[in-house]
């Protein structure tokens, strides 16, 4: 019996032992596990703790800060931060392998010796649309999170250098760094590579799909290797800085759906011809390049294409017609192209219709611009079949007759630019009609008649509304009041308006305000300012009859003002300071009297000062030209004495100085020499007394120098260099003490008064447009 049974009790024991080895060994890996994730749990409440939260910083509307919600619970030794939000774990090992905190409203620096870099087990890594301080992003990226396949960093504000560790990371499918540059301040430095790092980054990054660096500086030609990137689905580089010829063979990549080469004025390049290896294209992007060449009648076999953005190149001749395959496009846009297609109108001129009828067959687009594309002809037809249409542009074409009543079909638009035709007669009623309507501008046209205002009430989502220079004749109901929609911009100018609307009391929203070259008179009423003390950033009241404000402030009411213009009006008393935030102060061609406030001075992003033709005294502050933001400085035709400011410090935008016809004395100020973007110098007229200022010929910018009427003497003295005033195209030094004769090696060498720019000679001819 017992010799029977001892065979299985044997077995019976070593199926304990090893349940028994197999239980410690869970224990232990449970164990290590719970060890790792207290680790890694410790590093994200670190981390989170090196950020503030700021709701501001982050753009997406949803946005809300994920790690305010992250807290330990109970024991530590058992916490598991694998239900954060944002945390992803791996359900076998525990370990944190994905982090997700975009849009989380973060603000801080991240350095090198943050303990984000504790978690080496990352493979996803999105940080993208935060606020990082101006933070170099650390090479720790590259050298401790060798796992990741997905890195974002977009719209974070990093800055600096892109560290060569990031090529390391040879398992990535998607980078994308893009978009760290468009909210910075002009002195920060943009995200860059250093030239030659982007070969080796896309030779490195064998399985990369997605790869985003828009807006980082590039400035070198897109690598050839890229065409050996056969994973390649996305490659988006706008505003790069590239140049040279983009390889051509990248368009022939079996798996690319989207190409965005967006605002790279120096790239160049053409189109293939497509055929079946282009399927997948979904988005074409190469507006605002040098791509040139035909528009192959191929591009039609690009069935899947939806986006297709060709503005501002340099395409040659007729557009195929074949683009009118192009079903499953939503968005076109062929702004900025001359269209040249052959037909038997005897004058060569255009007919719209013919050129671009095979639109009407992309009945799936919501999105078209036809800007500036000299467009011509009655308003187009085909649009009436495009009802999907949410944006529509025909701007700066030479569209001719009335706005059609049809419009009011396309129900879903949002967006309607007809600014810069010539459409006439009355605005059609129906147009009110469209309850979707966002943005309208029907400015710079011959449209004409009475506009009662009260019909822009009708669409309830109108912010923008753009009516300036027409014939139009605005009847404005005076108790209006809250029925119109609440604007964000508004412009009115040439509208034979003689008052403020009085519905501007209630508009609270408005950021840009242009009630220019009308009739209104008297002062301006504080309830103008009143509703959008905080909002307005752009004020124009050019070319009226004011006088004054109401209460005559000291310091200008609105806080964020960006450009005031209030030149050509009959303003009297001191200038209003502006706030902080100003950048264009013109309040020229007024009866402004008293001197110049030091507070001026403290304008840091001043770039266009113009006082000129007013009753302007006293001595010029000396602080005033030292703003390396100063741009255009306009005080000519004032009282003005003493001795004129240094200009220029070592970093300078100075391009404009007119100071004539005042009362200023002494010698020109030598730190002059520094204002090396300087192309118009005008001092004629005040009591200078200086010898000829022979050392201005250095400045490689100027082209328009007058002393005249000054005490200028002594003999102007032979040219120290062939080099002297290279772009010079004016000089006027009439009216001065100077003795002895001009030297001739000075008229021999000034080139630039020599020749005639054709090309300036006949846009001088050609009919234009006024200034949109």
């Amino acid at each position: 019996m017992g010799m029977e049974s001892w065979p299985s009790k044997f077995i019976y024991v070593r199926c304990f032992l090893l349940l028994l080895l197999n239980v410690t060994h869970c224990f232990l890996l449970v164990q290590t596990q719970a060890l790792g994730q207290v680790d890694e749990c410790s590093a994200l409440l670190q981390f989170k703790e090196s950020f503030a939260i700021n709701k501001s910083v982050s753009a997406y509307p949803l946005a809300y800060p994920k790690v305010a919600f992250w807290t330990l619970e109970g024991d530590q030794n058992r916490s598991n931060c694998c239900s954060w939000d944002g945390v992803e774990c791996d359900e076998d090992s525990g370990h944190v392998v994905g982090l997700n905190l975009s849009s989380s409203c973060l603000y801080g620096s991240i350095n090198s010796s943050n303990t984000l870099f504790r978690l080496v087990h990352l493979q996803r890594l999105d940080l993208s649309d935060n606020h990082f301080n101006f933070s170099e992003i650390p090479s720790r990226f590259g050298q401790d999170l060798s796992s990741l396949t997905y890195l974002n960093l977009s719209n974070s504000l990093f800055y600096g250098q892109i560290p060569s560790e990031i090529s390391i990371l040879s398992k990535l499918s998607t980078l994308d760094l893009s978009h760290n540059s468009w909210k910075l301040h002009p002195d920060i430095i943009p995200l860059k590579l250093t030239k030659g790092y982007m070969r080796s980054l896309v030779r490195n990054l064998t399985n990369i799909k997605q790869l985003h660096l828009s807006e980082v500086d590039i400035f070198s030609t897109v690598p050839d290797i890229l065409v050996n990137a056969s994973s390649l689905t996305s490659l988006q580089l706008r505003f790069c800085g590239l140049n040279g010829e983009f390889p051509i063979d990248i368009f022939h990549l079996p798996n690319l759906e989207v190409l965005d080469v967006y605002g790279n004025s120096n790239l160049t390049g053409y189109f293939p011809n497509f055929n079946r290896s282009n399927k997948l294209l979904k988005k074409l992007n190469v507006a605002f390049t040098n791509f040139s060449g035909m528009l192959p009648a191929s591009i039609g076999n690009l069935h899947s294409l939806n986006l297709l953005d060709i503005s501002y190149c340099n395409f040659s001749h007729y557009l195929p017609s074949s683009l009118g395959n192009l079903t499953q496009l939503n968005y076109l846009d062929m702004s900025g192209i001359f269209y040249d297609v052959p037909n038997n109108n005897s004058t060569g001129q255009l007919v719209s219709e013919y050129s671009l009828s095979w639109i009407a067959s992309l009945t799936n687009l919501y999105s078209l611009s036809l800007g500036a594309t000299k467009f011509r002809g009655k308003f187009p037809s085909f649009v009436a079949n495009l009802t999907q249409l949410s944006f529509l542009n025909l701007g700066v074409n030479e569209i001719t007759g009335q706005i059609p009543s049809w419009l009011m079909n396309l129900t879903q638009l949002t967006t309607l630019y007809l600014t810069g035709n010539n459409l006439s007669e009355a605005i059609p009623r129906s147009l009110f009609q469209l309850q979707n309507l966002e943005i309208l501008d029907l400015s710079y046209n011959n449209l004409s008649g009475q506009v009662e205002f009260d019909q822009f009430s009708q669409p309830k989502k109108l912010k923008e509304l753009y009516l300036s220079y027409n014939k139009l004749s605005l009847q404005i109901i005076t108790n209006l009041s809250a029925t119109i929609p609440q604007l964000e911009v508004l412009k009115l100018s040439s509208c034979n308006l003689i008052e403020f609307p009085e519905f501007l009391k209630y508009q609270s929203e408005l950021r840009e305000l242009q009630l220019s070259d009308n009739n209104i008179q008297g002062r301006i009423p504080k309830w103008v300012w009143n509703a959008t003390r905080e909002t307005l950033l752009t004020l124009g009241l050019y070319s009226n009859f004011l006088t004054g404000f109401d209460q005559n402030p000291i310091n200008l009411p609105w806080q964020n003002l960006y450009s005031l213009d209030l030149r050509t009006n009959m303003l009297q008393g001191s200038l209003p300071i502006p706030p902080q935030s100003i950048r264009n102060y013109m309040v020229g061609s007024n009866n402004y009297s008293g001197e110049i406030s030091p507070s001026f001075c403290n304008l840091n992003h001043l770039n266009i000062l113009d006082l000129s033709n007013n009753s302007l005294s006293g001595m010029l502050p000396q602080c005033l030209g030292n703003s390396s933001a100063l741009g255009i400085l306009k005080l000519t035709n004032n009282s003005f004495h003493g001795g004129i400011p240094q200009m220029c410090p070592d970093e300078n935008s100075l391009k404009m100085v007119d100071l004539s016809y005042n009362q200023l004395q002494g010698k020109i100020p030598r730190s002059m020499a520094n204002c090396t973007q300087l192309e118009f110098l005008n001092l004629g007229n005040n009591q200078i007394s200086d010898i000829f200022p022979s050392w201005l010929g250095a400045l490689p910018a100027l082209q328009f120098l007058s002393l005249r009427s000054n005490g200028f003497h002594g003999m102007i003295g032979k040219s120290a260099t062939n080099h002297d005033f290279p772009k010079l195209c004016i000089i006027d030094l009439s009216d001065n003490g100077f003795s002895g004769v001009l030297p001739s090696n000075y008229l021999e060498n000034w080139n630039s008064m020599k020749f005639v720019d054709e090309n300036s000679r006949k846009v001088s001819k050609a009919k234009r447009k006024p200034a949109l």
